[in-house]
């Protein structure tokens, strides 16, 4: 893995963005996210962050932003709801220091139906539930979402008052029948069945169904309006025209959640194809296997494990380390322990898969074995917890992060474990160069291909775990580190208090009482120290964090 000091070109990277539509995520040199956009054009909104006389006239926040990226990634959409609606699933997802908006639990509008009431109607809703009716959206324009569900109500004769089942009573307070806004099935102007049929054609077109068609007699309703001289309704055609279109536009919704995949014009399956033909593999490499190495200093050095199937995230088979064998910083040896260890367990593994035919195993190679056992999609192995799960097999590549160093130090412990056959690259980040064992020169895939995207994804997601964890540990010794400047807090009164309430966060949530109870050594005096102390170091974060 590169140094924090050797920042990436971003202005290199900048030429591969389209001129398209998308949302771009920044993030800084620990691979957090600090800030989520959306753009019309991507490459010339992108090119305002790095163009260095439009940063200078950037206002502080700005500024403070532009100093922060380390990199950035850019997801193509098809128009501009989907940019927002992608933007705001990002944003809930990522919790980025530098937005501002979508940072709430706010969602974007549904609209709800149920077809098994008597009279149906459409009612507006921002949580899908698991009920019988069905939902349209989300929905990026409010406003124009109510636009087009009060044409939709009145050019179908939609009931839109509340109760569940109206009747002559509820009839006698409703003025909609008169003006010409309802077809009145309370009282049995239309069948339940013809006002069902409405409902059908109204919801063929929330779904999107006819909107072209639809569009283009109100195009011709408002020329002809226009023609009369009545600006007035041809204005207000006009209006409704540009509120359809945005309401009844085909989108892509991206669901909440943190292992929600973004939608993108990827070919997942081609590039796998292609990568076997670059690499020049037996066969494609379906299931690949990419590992990186991240610390800062010589705190917390940790190790990442992603895995991709058919060309994509297998996210339930991520594993994360934190290295054993070496202090400080030695991204060889680290990454000889984390291969280690990986394929170490997946031979365990193996073996227990096996059971009675242990004694076959044991005159086959490992990877001979493994291969064979990998072909049995059914076989199932045990958990720590005794429960069964999926066997893993074998990837069929293995990608490290690194250049020769790292490369080599990974081929050695394959070798000591009897999977020297295994095939595995290193993939170094500065030029892009794909090593292989043994050999002295490196491939360089062209940038356009598809199989050298493909390995920046895997390997850009395994930086991505990696910094991830990382950050998180840094994160925990910050709290930690907070109790060496209470009063009267020694390394061991400190190491007490941390195995008493397992961290800091716990810990400002005790009383004076308890702690003093739960701690030997902690007097009632100091207990209150240690309160008053957590709780004004609380008081001046929140008042520092402008975010």
């Amino acid at each position: 893995m590169a140094s924090p000091r050797n920042k990436p070109d971003l202005m290199a990277k900048l030429r591969d963005v389209p001129h398209t539509p998308g949302v771009y995520v920044m993030r800084d040199r620990l691979g957090s996210v600090i800030y989520v956009g959306k753009a019309r054009d991507l490459r010339k909104r992108l090119s305002n962050y790095f163009t260095p006389a439009r940063s200078k006239l950037a206002d502080r926040k700005t500024r403070a932003l532009i100093a922060s990226i380390w990199d950035f990634e850019f997801h193509q959409v098809r128009n501009e709801p989907e940019s927002l609606l992608l933007e705001g699933k990002l944003i809930k997802e990522f919790r980025p220091k530098y937005n501002i908006s979508f940072r709430d639990d706010k969602r974007f509008l549904l609209v709800r139906v149920n077809l098994q009431d008597d009279f149906p109607r459409f009612t507006l809703t921002r949580m899908k539930r698991d009920d019988a009716a069905r939902y349209f959206g989300p929905f990026a324009h409010s406003g124009a979402l109510r636009t087009t569900l009060n044409w939709l109500n009145k050019q179908y004769g939609l009931r839109v008052c509340h109760p569940i089942r109206p009747g002559e009573h509820d009839y006698k307070h409703c003025s909609n029948d008169i003006i010409k806004n309802c077809s009145a099935p309370c009282i049995g102007r239309v069948t339940p069945e013809e006002y069902k049929q409405r409902m059908e054609e109204a919801c063929k077109l929330l779904e999107g169904k006819g909107t072209r068609d639809l569009t283009g007699v109100l195009e011709e309703e408002m020329q002809k309006a226009a023609a009369k001289l009545d600006f007035e309704r041809a204005a207000e055609l006009r209006d409704m025209i540009e509120s359809m279109r945005k309401t009844l536009a085909p989108k892509r919704t991206f669901e909440r959640g943190a292992r929600a995949k973004v939608m993108s014009t990827i070919d997942p399956m081609a590039d796998v194809k292609e990568l076997q033909e670059e690499l020049g593999l037996e066969k494609p490499p379906l299931v690949m296997e990419c590992f990186d190495i991240a610390n800062i200093g010589t705190a917390h050095c940790v190790a990442s494990m992603v895995r991709f199937k058919n060309g994509v995230p297998d996210n339930s088979n991520y594993r994360r380390y934190r290295i054993r064998s070496v202090s400080g910083q030695n991204d060889f040896v680290s990454m000889a322990e984390v291969i280690r260890r990986r394929f170490s367990r997946i031979l365990k593994e193996g073996r227990e898969a096996v059971g009675a035919d242990e004694a076959d195993f044991s005159q086959e190679s490992p990877l001979e074995a493994m291969e064979r056992l990998g072909n049995d999609e059914a076989r199932m192995t045990k958990d720590e917890g005794g429960k069964q799960k999926p066997f893993v097999r074998l990837p069929d590549l293995v990608i490290v992060d690194g250049g020769k160093g790292q490369l080599g130090m990974a081929v050695d412990e394959l070798q000591k474990l009897g999977l020297g056959g295994l095939p595995i690259v290193g993939l170094a980040k500065q030029e892009e160069e794909v090593f292989f064992p043994g050999e002295s020169e490196s491939v360089k895939i062209p940038h356009d291909r598809g199989a050298l995207k493909l390995l920046q994804r895997i390997r850009d997601e395994a930086h991505r775990w990696a910094n991830g964890y990382h950050q998180l540990l840094l994160g925990r010794r910050v709290e930690e580190s907070l109790l060496d400047d209470c009063p009267g807090v020694s390394q061991n009164r400190k190491a007490a208090l941390l195995k008493a309430f397992g961290s800091v966060a716990r810990l400002r949530k005790a009383s004076a009482e308890d702690i003093a109870a739960k701690v030997s050594g902690i007097s009632r005096t100091l207990a209150e120290t240690i309160v008053d102390f957590l709780t004004s170091r609380s008081k001046e974060k929140d008042k520092t964090d402008p975010f």
